[in-house]
């Protein structure tokens, strides 16, 4: 191996701590599955808005931080530079923002015309606007303690997605080569990715000082488009963009993690890759987008189409269960499979997955489509029911000790019919698993009452175990048990989920 190759591979290993000038978030020191902020445990929640933040400069963002922290949301995602195209399908995102009220990093200085109709940018200038907004942001998340994932670049999808890109050279007073969208993620044209990295630069300056920030090289990298980069040249780029954050991070003394993952593959069909994302040093965190064709250790895991209102609850949790083991943070990112479903049902779906990857020592990140512009809060209805629900998902984390907590649904068992069990355990002194109905809407008994017996098996000494409600909040009075032999619970009558505690209450 070259020197200068070796010096690469070892700097893309260092660990996510190095540099301790700001204690940033990191990894936790005591179980790699979660975070540590400002001397205490994390573990990552949220009901994002869809990652207009910045860029939709009518958006309210401190209204919008003011109900999450409200919600006790620990996360949001924030795109920086890609706005998607407006469509008939959920129009009103903060990441489809009018062009007159998209802000970019780069100034709309002109002469000319982009093809969105507004004045071309300028590459070689800085917006300031947009790092004023940037740090506006980043200061009032900070603020109420809810961190930030800044994703520096996205797949651009389509031809008329890429007209909006500031790169697309149509767009810019430099006229950077063109290409194609299906080449934007990569390194074939060294004008544009000399740019590229001089912008993630310039986002890791702007951003560092933060102590609530992580960087996500690309959301929803993808190759193999026949003609175009593979999956294997858009992961080079994204290891060349890692390179440059890292490099900019050593320099200025700031310890912050990474997050994404490998290049999935268009063809001959979608393919959702992760093992070389655990293996390999590039990422600290790794984001799974859950979608069908998923693929880990030689299983493929359907985790529910698209905008589908597929639960998939078995599937999602056997995916958290063999992804445990590793050894670095599992986040199900952008949970899509009812989002655009503002209703009872479509909420429920999310909420079902959020305790499932929650109880199975995973984060969770859903778009709630009900905040856009001027309703920066959600609806009356979101309010009560998705981002009450993530509330009290995050308030009964936050009640466990799951930094010291193993895996383990095992000590509930004999469910009852159309039941999956998730769960975690302190061994010998807290015992937490989640019972959620894996039935799908398209079951004519779905959302039906379930009761029955469960059996609990847990070690010598006395317990008191209550029942918690996903939708309330509330526990149910305790009953004591003894451990040590088998022990029978007889639940009452409930719809689509209930979780079960086992507290010590003795020494």
């Amino acid at each position: 191996m070259r020197a200068t190759s070796f010096l690469i591979a070892l700097f893309l290993a260092l660990p996510s701590t190095w540099g301790q000038a700001v204690p940033a978030i990191s990894i936790h020191p005591e179980n790699p599955k979660y975070f540590l902020f400002r001397g205490r445990p994390m573990a990552l929640i949220t009901a994002s808005e869809h990652y207009g933040s910045v860029m939709n400069r009518p958006f309210d963002f401190e209204r919008y931080l003011d109900d999450a922290a409200k919600h006790k949301i620990t996360l949001t995602r924030t795109f920086l530079l890609f706005r998607e195209l407006q469509g008939a399908r959920n129009p009103s995102s903060p990441c489809k923002p009018e062009s007159p009220d998209y802000v970019a990093p780069f100034p709309r200085t002109g002469p000319g015309t982009a093809m969105d109709g507004e004045p071309i940018y300028d590459l070689d200038q800085w917006n300031p606007e947009y790092f004023d907004r940037l740090h506006r942001f980043l200061e009032g998340a900070s603020r109420r303690g809810i961190i930030v994932e800044l994703t520096l670049f996205s797949n651009t999808y389509a031809d008329n997605i890429w007209e909006l890109n500031p790169f697309r050279a149509e767009n810019n007073k430099q006229a950077v080569e063109k290409i194609s969208w299906q080449d934007y993620l990569s390194l074939k044209n060294p004008e544009l990715a000399r740019r590229q990295k001089e912008y993630a630069r310039k986002i890791v300056q702007e951003t560092s000082q933060f102590d609530n920030v992580y960087y996500e090289i690309s959301n929803e990298p993808g190759g193999d488009i026949p003609g175009h980069a593979s999956h294997t040249d858009i992961d080079a780029w994204q290891t060349e963009i890692a390179r440059v954050v890292r490099e900019e991070l050593l320099r200025l003394n700031r310890p912050h993690l990474i997050a994404g993952q490998q290049a999935f593959t268009y063809s001959p069909k979608f393919r959702f890759a992760l093992d070389e994302t655990f293996s390999q040093p590039l990422f600290d965190i790794v984001n799974v987008h859950p979608l069908p064709d998923t693929v880990f250790g030689g299983q493929s895991y359907q985790l529910g189409n698209f905008m589908s209102k597929e639960l998939m609850l078995s599937e999602v949790a056997r995916f958290v269960d063999d992804v445990y083991p590793q050894k670095k943070p599992v986040v199900l990112d952008e949970d899509n499979t009812a989002s655009i479903y503002r209703d009872a049902v479509g909420w429920t779906i999310h909420r079902k997955r959020a305790w499932t990857a929650l109880l199975s020592g995973s984060h969770y990140d859903y778009i709630d489509f009900s905040i856009t512009v001027g309703s920066e809060t959600g609806t009356t209805e979101s309010r009560q029911q998705i981002r009450s629900w993530m509330q009290h998902l995050s308030e009964f984390i936050s009640s466990f000790d799951y930094v010291h907590s193993t895996l383990n649904a095992t000590w509930v068992h004999e469910l009852p019919a159309h039941v999956i069990a998730s769960g975690l355990s302190v061994s010998g002194h807290d015992y937490v698993a989640y019972l959620g109905d894996l039935r799908e809407t398209t079951d004519s008994t779905a959302g039906k009452p379930i009761n029955g017996r469960i059996n609990l098996s847990l070690p010598a000494g006395k317990y008191e175990v209550s029942l918690y409600s996903p939708v309330t909040g509330g526990y149910s009075p305790a009953v004591l048990i003894e451990g040590g032999r088998d022990a029978t619970l007889t639940l009452p009558a409930f719809e689509n989920d209930i979780v079960v505690r086992a507290r010590r209450s003795e020494p």
